[in-house]
């Protein structure tokens, strides 16, 4: 069950990441502007937070292998879809189709996997699972940049959409959901999303990844354009670095995070949000010695420093939410995180890169994009704070 999830996982990454790596290619095919370019990772964000929500609620009542399984076989359809694109109205709807699918397994395989283990190994397993971000974002640049360079941009998306559908099959076919259903009176409901809201644990967790996400979205969307423009690296060749940082550093970082928070936590309940904040703090003046450095291999390893520390968060913080949400509403509470996470972060942050960009220059766009690193450290501190008593959620629905 888990290398299956993970693999799927994978393929969610390797699609929504190799846009980027092909974002001069299209630009200059199809005539964009860098706003144009910015709102398609945009427009595919807004769609994935918006119906989230909805999926999260109706997986909670049914079957979620289901909700798995036909997901990643819509997000495929429609990354292949992104193919025949001619002009800037048909792209946008084809990656905001792709929101549709992703957001579909988002919500549902972490809280269904983080039930199969304990939880002082919790941070690890979702830690492993999250493994599929670096490794999906430094293929989807690697792949992309290869077959956009060889081939053309188009060839690269329609090959590379047709393993999910595969992959969905095996999901929908092969994995049973365990949970015991209850009667359609007991079954959760709409509330459960304000009863979240009111859960301080939760929503400063929410906030502190939103303010990480922002961040880190911003930087993926737009560095392998950066070093095209300021070290005149090619298309190919700039999206195979930024693949190799993402997939060295992000997968260093994910694992180091997972073994920190879950050895942590045998000493402080607050684990999770020392080690997300610690490593916040400690990936800016890296990602700021890396924007502002004129000396590409400077700027390559401070990039890669600081690609490290942010992703030590992602295991505590995810496992951070399974705490605080009780087995029948985990869809509902990671639909609700990434709804927060998404609005708040990636979901505006390349259109705002993007924007400050045509206004002054990409560099420049970059570091006004590295501040919210201030907001992730001070709603980490907030949530470590908010969890001397038992939550609020676990009170009422456990």
């Amino acid at each position: 069950m888990f290398w299956l999830l993970f693999t799927i996982n994978l393929f969610n990454y390797i699609d929504r990441q190799m846009l980027f790596a092909v974002f001069p290619l299209i630009k200059t095919d199809l005539m964009l502007t860098d706003a144009q370019l910015g709102s398609l990772a945009s427009a595919f964000m807004l769609v994935y937070m918006l119906y989230a929500p909805i999926a999260g609620y109706f997986a909670d009542r049914t079957p979620r292998q289901y909700w798995m399984g036909i997901s990643a076989i819509l997000w495929s359809v429609a990354t292949s879809a992104t193919s025949i694109a001619n002009n800037f109205k048909h792209l946008l709807m084809a990656r905001s189709f792709i929101g549709v699918g992703e957001a579909g397994f988002t919500a549902v395989a972490q809280g269904f996997l983080a039930e199969h283990h304990p939880h002082e190994n919790r941070a690890r397993v979702l830690a492993a699972f999250g493994l599929a971000l670096p490794l999906g974002s430094a293929l989807g640049y690697l792949l992309g940049g290869f077959m956009g360079g060889h081939f053309g941009w188009r060839a690269a998306f329609m090959v590379l959409g047709v393993p999910g559908l595969f992959l969905g099959i095996l999901a929908a076919s092969r994995i049973k959901d365990q949970r015991k259903f209850l009667r359609p009176s007991q079954k959760p409901n709409l509330m459960v999303y304000l009863i979240l809201l009111r859960n301080k644990s939760f929503l400063f967790t929410c906030l502190a990844q939103a303010f990480a996400i922002f961040i880190v979205g911003g930087l993926s969307a737009w560095l392998p354009t950066y070093f095209n423009r300021f070290f005149g690296y090619g298309v190919a060749k700039s999206s195979m670095i930024f693949g190799a940082m993402i997939v060295t550093g992000g997968a260093l970082g994910t694992f180091l995070g997972g073994q920190i928070a879950d050895r942590l936590l045998k000493k402080t309940n607050k684990a999770y949000f020392i080690t997300a904040g610690v490593s916040f703090a400690l990936a800016m003046p890296f990602a700021a010695l890396a924007v502002v450095t004129d000396n590409f291999r400077l700027s390559v390893l401070c990039f890669s420093v600081a690609i490290v520390f942010a992703s030590i968060q992602m295991g505590p913080l995810n496992a951070a939410i399974v705490d605080a949400t009780s087995r029948g509403i985990r869809s509902m509470a990671f639909a609700l995180n990434i709804f927060i996470i998404h609005l708040l972060g990636d979901a505006v942050s390349p259109y705002v890169i993007g924007k400050v960009s045509d206004l002054t220059n990409l560099r420049m766009a970059i570091l006004v994009c590295l501040l919210a690193v201030v907001p992730a450290c001070f709603f980490c501190a907030m949530a470590a704070f908010s969890i001397k008593n038992k939550s609020l959620l676990r009170k009422i629905t456990d």
